[in-house]
Order: structure tokens, then sequence, then C-alpha cells
């Protein structure tokens, strides 16, 4: 972890979501929504369909870099700006494609860029994890 270089990929992984994750996700944290699990009640709000919790997505991008770091400890920081939904659908689900790479590098201390999509769409902005690598 100590001859890290801009740009490299340390962790990738493909997640997919499903309606029941969802309903899964909402009682482990409370967030009942129902434009979490309802397409009706998402579609008279505005939306096109139901859609992830973001706090859900932003938990499954950080995860990706926990195996790489060996210790969730490792995490200093992390923040992310929600750009567009991810929307479940009933049968087909969701696939979430989340790619760390190395974006700076300081003494003991790395930021690893998350750039993570759903499809062709960019899901978080400025994804970033800042992590002690000694």
């Amino acid at each position: 972890m100590t001859d890290l270089q801009i740009g490299d990929v340390v962790a990738e992984r493909d997640v997919h979501l499903t309606r029941e994750a969802l309903v899964r996700y909402a009682g482990a944290s409370g967030d009942f929504n129902p434009i979490h699990y309802r397409d009706d009640i998402a579609q008279r709000v505005g939306l096109p369909g139901v859609l992830a919790h973001g706090m859900l997505t932003m938990g499954l991008a950080v995860e990706t870099v926990v195996p790489w770091l060996g210790d969730a400890g490792r995490i200093l920081e992390y923040g992310v700006r929600f750009t567009r939904p991810v929307l479940v659908d009933a049968e087909d689900g969701a696939d979430v494609h989340v790619v760390a790479a190395v974006g700076a590098v300081s003494d003991g201390e790395a930021r690893i860029d998350l750039t993570v999509t759903f499809g062709e769409t960019t899901v978080l902005g400025k994804a970033q994890v800042r992590v002690r690598t000694a």
C-alpha cells in the first residue's frame, strides 16, 4: 500500500440491487420513505420510479475499498455529492459499478476517488475517501 501511484485502480466491483434489498435496507436504516419501494408513490412525486436510498449507494461505494484496505478503521474521511438517482426496476433491479482509483498520495495517507455508475450515468459526484496507508 506504500507504493501507490495516482491513477492506480485499487478496487472495483459490481453490485446488483433488487427491490428486496431496498426493503431490507429500509428496515435496517429506518428509512421507510415509500419512494424506495412503491412505484405509484415515486411517480406521484415526479420521480421516474423507485429509487435506491442515497445512503445505501454511498455505503456500497465505500465498502468497495475495505477489502483492499484490510481494515475499515483506516478510513479517515468520506464524502460524496449525490448527482443522479439509481432507479431500481421491479423485475430487473439495478446494476451499480464502482471503481476506486488513487487520486492523491501524501505522507501516510491517500485520497481514493470512487467512480460510481448506473448504466452510463455517474450517480455520485466527487466521491472521495481519505485513507491511512501507513
